[in-house]
């Protein structure tokens, strides 16, 4: 029960806490140098974009040879003791 209540807590802490600052924060003079009106344009490109380089591919292999290994340590039954 004390868990529960202290986990609660925590939780509402640490989401209520930035809208609560948020809103007690002061209008700075930073607001009046805002770029609302600024068009943003892109700039053209010599080569061809790519979905995902080689070094990513090697990672998303890694990253599932992790989740994999996780996976069997969790599902291994035996009782070696």
């Amino acid at each position: 029960m004390i868990k529960t209540l202290i986990a609660t807590a925590s939780a509402l802490a640490l989401t209520a806490t930035p809208a609560l600052a948020a809103a007690s924060a002061p209008v700075s003079a930073a607001s009046t140098l805002s770029l609302k009106g600024a068009v943003r344009t892109g700039t053209p490109t010599a080569r061809k974009g790519k979905l995902a380089a080689p070094d990513a591919l090697v990672g998303l292999i890694l990253a599932a040879a992790v989740v994999a290994g996780g996976i069997l340590i969790v599902a291994d039954d035996s009782d070696s003791n």
